[in-house]
């Protein structure tokens, strides 16, 4: 089992939703953290809150994961810094609702940047110094979405597609090294996520971040590649993928997009 206590946690999207609750459950197990996110006042607030109520050492690390060097600049401050990163928790992402050609262009390459380009960054970085040692974990938040195509939010499952498949590669890959790699596929969640989207979806139909992140780490420590963090019927919807022709299930997902109120 992974070792917490007195191991350093690098957790991107930190200062709300999913990375919010990873910060707390982790500094609880007594992870030093390096918190990561754009929004530098509540980041510096937050990881105050955490140092003092856990006595964890906590990094914030003010960056805009949306800019092509950010992942870059960050492992070379940590390294700079002297600074281990033990796990790493890809969870920062964006997610555009709406048509495709609805949005500008640089938003869309945006979310590929966050969503692709920064968690294959982290992972190369850091991956590579775990394997150095023997030693480490790599989470990375994928979706639910990720297991069929999604109209209005084309990108969003793309990118998440890939999370997926690059994150079972990878665990393929790195196993033998000492690195565990796992892929979290969390559904509708109550976070910040659907902020200022028009959705129908109540978040009493949203499983909890605290119960994601609970679940996640309990499939993280059981070795899983992939972990189904949410309640059962999210989990059954993935299937419907594999057993279904692709052309069947592109259009049940539109409907379900449809009826969630995505498509606005």
């Amino acid at each position: 089992m992974f070792v917490y206590r007195g191991s350093t946690a690098l957790i991107t999207g930190a200062s709300k939703g999913l990375g919010k609750v990873f910060a707390e459950t982790l500094a609880a197990r007594g992870m030093n953290l390096v918190l990561v996110a754009r929004s530098g006042d509540v980041l510096n607030a937050m990881a105050e809150s955490l140092a003092e109520r856990y006595g964890v050492q906590c990094t914030p690390l003010n960056a805009d994961l949306g800019s092509p060097d950010a992942a870059i600049l960050i492992g070379e401050e940590v390294e700079r810094r002297g600074i281990q990163i033990d796990l790493l928790v890809n969870n920062a992402g964006l997610g555009l609702t709406g048509s495709f050609l609805s949005h500008d262009l640089k938003k869309e390459q945006s979310a590929i940047q966050v969503n692709v380009q920064a968690v294959v960054a982290f992972a190369h970085l850091f991956g590579g110094r775990m394997a150095k040692r023997g030693r480490g974990g790599i989470i990375n938040v994928a979706s639910n979405a990720s297991f069929q195509p999604l109209p209005h939010m084309a990108i969003y499952a793309a990118t998440k597609a890939f999370v997926l498949s690059f994150s079972e590669a990878l665990q393929f890959e790195l196993a033998g090294m000492g690195v565990h790699v796992m892929a979290a596929c969390p559904g509708p969640t109550a976070t910040s996520f659907f902020d200022g989207v028009s959705t129908n979806v109540s978040t009493n139909d949203m499983d909890s971040s605290e119960s994601v992140v609970q679940n996640t780490l309990k499939a993280f420590d059981r070795r899983k590649a992939v972990a189904y963090p949410g309640r059962t019927s999210v989990r059954a919807a993935t299937w419907a993928s594999r057993l279904l022709p692709r052309s069947l299930v592109v259009r049940l997902a539109a409907v379900a997009s449809g009826k969630m109120g995505l498509n606005g």
